[in-house]
């Protein structure tokens, strides 16, 4: 069964915010081999999620890994993309979609967590003072 892997994030107005889910799906092809990898966003972006799965179908995917890529299962995680998941089995019958868990509470994020708190302190984070900020 030719499976796919779409990672999920909110979508931001600005577009290299969007452009990180593009490195870390770039990232997931290649540690995973997987051939099918796309990103959608639940909003304020394009492709949106309808069309992301709509993507992996066009490429012959009969499974489908959705990754919410958001730290904390809130409202998107819990209601939002459920619905979207329903909407796209009207239209794709016999197709099968796993959601996966947020990012969430994961020894390997406060390692990250720390890591930049240390970038941070040698003076590699941003610094606010008057006037520009």
């Amino acid at each position: 069964m030719k499976t796919a892997v779409l990672l999920m994030g909110h979508g931001s107005r600005i577009s290299e915010a969007n452009d990180a889910l593009r490195k870390i799906a770039l990232m997931v092809r290649e540690q995973t081999g997987c051939p099918i990898v796309e990103v959608a966003f639940r909003e304020l972006h394009e492709p949106s999620i309808q069309t992301g799965i709509d993507r992996c179908v066009e490429q012959g995917a009969k499974r489908i890994l959705l990754y919410p890529y958001f730290l904390f299962a809130g409202a998107h995680v819990l209601q939002d993309l459920p619905e979207e998941m329903e909407q796209a089995a009207k239209r794709h019958e016999g197709l099968e979609m796993i959601l996966g868990p947020p990012l969430g509470v994961h020894p390997k994020l406060a390692e990250v967590v720390c890591q930049r708190l240390g970038e941070t302190a040698s003076g590699a984070g941003w610094t606010l003072t008057e006037g520009n900020g």
